[in-house]
Order: structure tokens, then C-alpha cells, then sequence
């Protein structure tokens, strides 16, 4: 049955495209009313750059290949928005800074652009982060901060450093994004916006021809309506076909970490996760809980020697940080770089040397199983109190990030997929593995997330 334009642009991904397969949605159509939606957004941070032609005959080609009966791929005419950091042809890279406002347009897309091109995917636009992603909260002073659409009361955070990312596809501006991925910047901002975000295992998406916060932990991720779009674009973003099958349940063996992860959870994430925890097990899923030191130890290295983020950071920008231009800089960010310059050698040395120690540690202890924990110990934050006290920011930041970080630290890979709460307020739980599992993780979030998020 033919959809209108509207509702189809509500669809999945994947659920799209076999509408336009079927005759039932035209992608010019949807993009149309994608671009419409953007123009008539209320919230003016959301996008950075708009690329309607660029959009406009992106659509056209892939309604072409529809009518010739030969789609690019499972995501021909899918409406697509990218964070701000990936060099897209045409289009300044500003990410989200003053400084780079008035960039020279970039002469080439990155890799993983041309990839999604390739496949068929429709280039929006460049959507609004956290100033040279830093941040896990997703406030800009620059270009707005995008405001969580799930509160129109009061201002909540969208999450970071992918915010505009999450609160496009969250309020139907586009059907999927890219994000990027250093400290939890695509699971955060996919746990506070009711989303599923894959952070991948660094190096396996390319992330050349971006700008940097970490060349060692920096990892492209897209965010999306359902775990099967994120298994899709993956896929897209590695110029492949996607082999992922959904495992039965029965077949999944899950960790529950009891050290760290489960500290200090706000009542309605901790309420959704304990009745996730009695929903798996009534569905045949092996869950057990362990506890793993290293988690806590990874967490103390960092605490006390500083993040491999903030040492390469400041290597990265330290000019700006530095110079004259950090006046124009937010304060918040240029505080985290900061702390990369009185890192010592010693400092980055043992942090590196643990990082190697701990991941070996953790994946020997799980020996095939996958862990699984809430994506952030808290809702969305109100934006007011991090806005007026840069003391509660940092506080809330770390919190925010605390789960997600020790990920990165141990180049885990891990989906994001939305929790079932008798909350308003979004609430998420995560899938992880040792480095290089990616399609088991997606695979377990696929077969988990009908559950997860049903009460």
C-alpha cells in the first residue's frame, strides 16, 4: 500500500528502502520532505549546512535505479546527515567551531562518504557537535546546541559529541546520520535521543579526510532507528555488503559487570535495567554478572595519568589552544585540551601500556561471552545548571561519559540500543566485545533490541 511522503520518512532505514523496492515510497519524495523539515525546523542548530542540490539529484539517480530495477544496495535513497568533522565535496568542515566557520569548502568527500555515495545514500547536509568534538554532553555556544526533542518543556541535553546527529534522525529530519566515536560521542548521544548507535573497532571504518580528536581512538559510527539500519550502514560506510545473521536468543551468553558500570544509576535507568535483566532471562539468554577489576582499573589509570583523547588533542590543536585563536574557543573544550599539555611522556606511556594490558585482560575473561550494562548511568541532563557552573559540567560530563570511556580505552565496540521505561526520558542499554568482534555485537543487539525495548 503506497505511503505518503511523510510517513515514510518516519520509517527505518531498511524499512524504507523496501517501500521503494515495492513501489510504495519514491525517494525524491521522502527527500523532499526531509529537506522540508530541515527548512522548517524551530530548532536552527540541528543543521550546519544544507546541501539541497547536491540532495536533490542525489534522489533523482537512486528513483532512477528503482524504476531500472537496480538499487545501488539496501540503502539507495536513504536521506543521510553527517557530523560536521567529515570532509563532504562543496561544504566547509568546520566542526562546529567559530574558527572554521568560514573554511574553504572541501574539494573531495572522505572515504566513507564516497563510500555511502556508492551505496546510494542522499548527503542532507552537515549536522551541529560539540566544538572539534569534545564533549559528552553536546552543548556549542557557537552554532546553538540542539535540543533534545524529547522534552519541550524544559532543555535537555542532546548528548555528544554527535548531538546533531542523534536529534536529526530522532526528530525526523533524516532517516539515519554519522557520527564519530572517541570517548561514547555516538552511544551517548543514541542513549539520550531513544536511538541505536554502533561505535566500531578503531580501523574499521575509515576515518581519513576528518577532523581529529584522537588519531589513535577516533572511530566512525552511524546512528539510527533500528539495530538492522546500523548492521546496513556499517556496511555502506566500509564500502561492503553486509553478512550478518540474527543469532536466536537462546545462542547469547551475556556479562553483566558489576564493577563501575552499575555505579550510581539514576532510578529509571536502573529500574529499566533490572527489568531487562528478568526479561532476558525469561527469554532463554544466558545472563550473569562478573566482576571485573579491570574496568575500575582502567578508570583509575585514567584519572590519574590523563587519556590518550587528551594528550593527542592538544597535539592536534595546540597552536589554537596556545595562540590568540583560543579566545574564540568554548572554555569547556579548551579545558580538556589543556590538560594534554602537562601530560608527561611517563603519563601516555603507562596509560598506552595498560590499555594493551587490560584489553587482553578483559577479552580472556570473557572467552566468547559479550557484556552488557546501561550506556550511561543517567537521562538527559537539563542544559541550564551545565550551562551557568562549569564545576557541574565537568561533573556531569564524566558521568555521562564513564561507561562509554572505558570502551574506548579498551578499543571495544559497542551498539547502543534503547532500554524500555515507564520514564519519559529515553533510557539505553550496551552491548560491548573485545576489539574486532563488531559483527557478533551487532548481531547480539540485533536479536536483543526487540526486547529491550518492549516492556
Amino acid at each position: 500500500m503506497p505511503l505518503t511522503p511523510a510517513a515514510a520518512a518516519d520509517l527505518s532505514a531498511a524499512t524504507l528502502t523496501r517501500a521503494y523496492v515495492s513501489g510504495d515510497a519514491d525517494p525524491v519524495a521522502v527527500t523532499e520532505v526531509c529537506l522540508g523539515r530541515i527548512d522548517a525546523a524551530k530548532d536552527a542548530s540541528i543543521f550546519i549546512t544544507v546541501s539541497p542540490e547536491r540532495a536533490r539529484a542525489e534522489a533523482k539517480a537512486a528513483k532512477a535505479r528503482y524504476e531500472a530495477g537496480k538499487p545501488a544496495g539496501p540503502l539507495d535513497g536513504v536521506p543521510f546527515a553527517w557530523k560536521d568533522l567529515f570532509d563532504v565535496a562543496g561544504t566547509p568542515t568546520t566542526a562546529a567551531s567559530a574558527l572554521l566557520r568560514n573554511a574553504e569548502p572541501a574539494e573531495h568527500d572522505a572515504p566513507v562518504v564516497a563510500h555511502c555515495a556508492t551505496a546510494g545514500l542522499v548527503s542532507l547536509g552537515k549536522v551541529n557537535l560539540t566544538e572539534f568534538a569534545y564533549s559528552g554532553i553536546g552543548l556549542n555556544p557557537h552554532f546553538g546546541t540542539p535540543a533534545n526533542p524529547y522534552d519541550q518543556t524544559t532543555p535537555r541535553a542532546p548528548g555528544g559529541s554527535s548531538s546533531g546527529s542523534a536529534v536529526a534522525v530522532a526528530a525526523g529530519l533524516a532517516v539515519a546520520a554519522a557520527g564519530s566515536d572517541t570517548g561514547g560521542s555516538v552511544r551517548v548521544p543514541a542513549a539520550f535521543n531513544g536511538l541505536a548507535g554502533y561505535k566500531s573497532s578503531e580501523g574499521r571504518i575509515d576515518a581519513r579526510n576528518t577532523i581529529p580528536l584522537s588519531y589513535t581512538l577516533d572511530t566512525v559510527g552511524p546512528l539510527a532507528r533500528t539495530v538492522e539500519d546500523c548492521i546496513l550502514l556499517d556496511a555502506a560506510m566500509r564500502g561492503t555488503t553486509a553478512h550478518i545473521e540474527k543469532p536466536a536468543l537462546s545462542d547469547l551468553k551475556l556479562v553483566v559487570p558489576t564493577t563501575l558500570m552499575l555505579d550510581d544509576l539514576d532510578d529509571a535507568v536502573a529500574g529499566a535495567f533490572e527489568a531487562l535483566l528478568t526479561r532476558l532471562s525469561a527469554a532463554g539468554v544466558a545472563v550473569r554478572e562478573a566482576t571485573l577489576h579491570e574496568f575500575g582499573e582502567a578508570a583509575d589509570v585514567m584519572a590519574e595519568h590523563g587519556t590518550i583523547a587528551t594528550v593527542e588533542a592538544y597535539h592536534y590543536h595546540r597552536e589554537r589552544v596556545d595562540g590568540p585563536d583560543v579566545a574564540e574557543m568554548d572554555g569547556r573544550v579548551v579545558a580538556r585540551i589543556m590538560r594534554g599539555k602537562t601530560m608527561t611522556a611517563l603519563d601516555l606511556l603507562i596509560v598506552q601500556r595498560e590499555r594493551e594490558r587490560l584489553a587482553k585482560l578483559v577479552a580472556a575473561s570473557l572467552n566468547g561471552e559479550l557484556l552488557l550494562c546501561p550506556t550511561v548511568a543517567h537521562v538527559a541532563p537539563e542544559i541550564a545548571p551545565l550551562d551557568a557552573d562549569p564545576e557541574e559540567f565537568n561533573r556531569v560530563n564524566l558521568k555521562t561519559l564513564r561507561n562509554t570511556m572505558v570502551g574506548n580505552m579498551l578499543n571495544m565496540p559497542g551498539v547502543a540500543i534503547p532500554m524500555a521505561s515507564d520514564q519519559p526520558l529515553p533510557v539505553s542499554a550496551l552491548i560491548s566485545a573485545p576489539a574486532d568482534h563488531d559483527e557478533d555485537v551487532l548481531a547480539a543487539a540485533w536479536a536483543l533490541e526487540m526486547i529491550a525495548a518492549t516492556a
